[in-house]
């Protein structure tokens, strides 16, 4: 009962007539369950995130619209430049500097937006609106389909806790960043992923998170968290089917383009090598400290950051190599949402390009890694002023906007609070007696676990523990 257990449900309960009574009656609603429920607060919250990013949606972004307004998104401009306004196709007409499946996500939507101008056309009833804006309206309605099947499958994995859903569809996240590019995508396939997996259905969880990383290349990172919690548990069989089939899947949706287009294909793996310091990223905030000549110093077009690619990929190494000897040494084996969280915040953290939309990736896991309300809010709230100090910099003092310090400060006090929130986490794994959600009912273990459920350890670097904590 969240109003019972968590304080800030509690004082929000206030304005609707305070926590749920000791005699309420539970579980017997005929419609509005749960499920329905948090699928509302989605559904709200998206339509909330369309309001916000209305006045870009047409394409007139003079004034500088879409930074005063705090509206702009990547597929408004791309919509041009890729060439999708005269119906060129992703990776065969145009240079596409993303993922395959999100280049099918955007080739969708051209169609769906050019059989929509003409019926409009042909018909006098529909409104008729500039080809940018029926594009994007159309994009907007995938990706919010995108965002109520991601709550749908976080309660799927919150076990016997289904009201942690609704952290997901009140998100500030989804607010200010569910339209901003095409990531829901990956992310609501990663979730299904974990979803199948925590069924107990390794190949489908294989298959969608295969189709996860042909969207965005993050989901990968999933791949190496069950698979050290694997080798603890002695399921390396089960991992092997999962791995196989996401091999499989990315395969089957990859290699139909990299044989028809090789140069477009694989200019995404092209650009990511030669991509610098992204603006929000630690490294960006060394090398503008240190006057541009930290690392490679400074680079002409087109030419790669070779010393930054190398100091990044040995951060992510340690990275990775910390995160697997927290999982094999903890007292009890972690939960897949934790471990998962830790190693995508790590990533984002040490990576060198932290768009603010790539927030996404983590807000499903740290809904089920840590479900609490404050310090979820308290972290999402700095990431919407992230997102808030990056559109007054990018404006430019001249129109009244930010200097980099300004901005500077608002992405530190992000990645504290991330790393805050990596730090709870991580105490949670050291001491499970603490995790709520082991200790919300007698006997629960992993909920998304699957197969690592209840399992005993086979391999640790520690003595092991009991296994439960309720």
């Amino acid at each position: 009962m969240p109003s019972w257990v968590d304080p800030v449900v509690g004082q929000a309960s206030e304005a609707v007539g305070g926590p749920w009574g000791r005699h309420g009656v539970v579980g017997r609603a005929l419609f509005w369950t749960p499920l329905r429920i948090c699928l509302l607060f989605a559904t709200l919250v998206l339509a909330l995130a369309w309001i916000k990013q209305s006045p870009c949606a047409d394409g007139d972004w003079s004034g500088s619209k879409q930074y005063t307004h705090l509206c702009y998104s990547d597929a408004v401009p791309l919509f041009g430049s890729y060439g999708l306004d005269d119906g060129a196709l992703p990776y065969l007409d145009a240079t596409v500097e993303y993922p395959v499946l999100t280049g099918g996500l955007m080739a969708l939507a051209a169609a769906l937006a050019r059989a929509y101008d003409g019926a409009a056309a042909a018909v006098g009833l529909l409104p008729d609106v500039p080809r940018v804006f029926s594009y994007y309206a159309v994009t907007c309605l995938l990706l919010a389909g995108a965002g109520l099947l991601l709550v749908r499958a976080v309660l799927g994995l919150a076990g016997r806790r289904p009201w942690d859903a609704a952290m997901v569809g009140l998100s500030p996240l989804l607010l200010f960043h569910a339209f901003t590019n095409w990531d829901l995508l990956a992310v609501t396939l990663t979730t299904f992923g974990m979803l199948a997996w925590a069924r107990r259905w390794p190949v489908a969880a294989g298959v969608l998170l295969g189709l996860g990383i042909a969207a965005k290349f993050y989901p990968l990172l999933l791949l190496g968290v069950l698979f050290v919690l694997c080798l603890r548990a002695g399921r390396l069989a089960a991992w092997a089917r999962t791995a196989a089939a996401a091999a499989v899947a990315w395969a089957a949706v990859n290699l139909p383009v990299a044989l028809a287009a090789p140069e477009g294909w694989s200019w995404f793996f092209r650009f990511s090598g030669q991509r610098g310091a992204n603006p929000e990223s630690i490294w960006n905030m060394l090398i503008t400290g240190a006057g541009g000549e930290l690392f490679d110093g400074p680079l002409a077009e087109g030419q790669s950051p070779v010393v930054l690619n190398a100091v990044v990929a040995v951060c992510l190494l340690l990275l990775a190599a910390g995160v697997a000897w927290l999982a094999l040494t903890a007292p009890v084996r972690p939960r897949v949402a934790q471990l998962a969280f830790l190693l995508v915040a790590g990533f984002l953290l040490l990576n060198k390009v932290w768009s603010p939309q790539f927030s996404l990736w983590l807000l499903p896991l740290a809904v089920l890694a840590r479900p609490r309300w404050r310090s979820l809010l308290l972290w999402q709230a700095t990431e919407v002023l992230v997102w808030v100090v990056t559109m007054l910099h990018y404006l430019g003092t001249a129109n009244r906007g930010i200097d980099v310090e300004w901005f500077f400060l608002g992405v530190g006090l992000r990645d504290l609070a991330v790393v805050v929130l990596m730090a709870l986490v991580v105490r949670d794994v050291l001491r499970p007696d603490g995790d709520v959600v082991r200790t919300s009912w007698p006997g629960v273990d992993d909920p998304a676990g699957g197969v690592l459920d209840r399992a005993d350890d086979a391999v640790t670097l520690s003595r092991p523990g009991p296994r439960g904590a309720g």
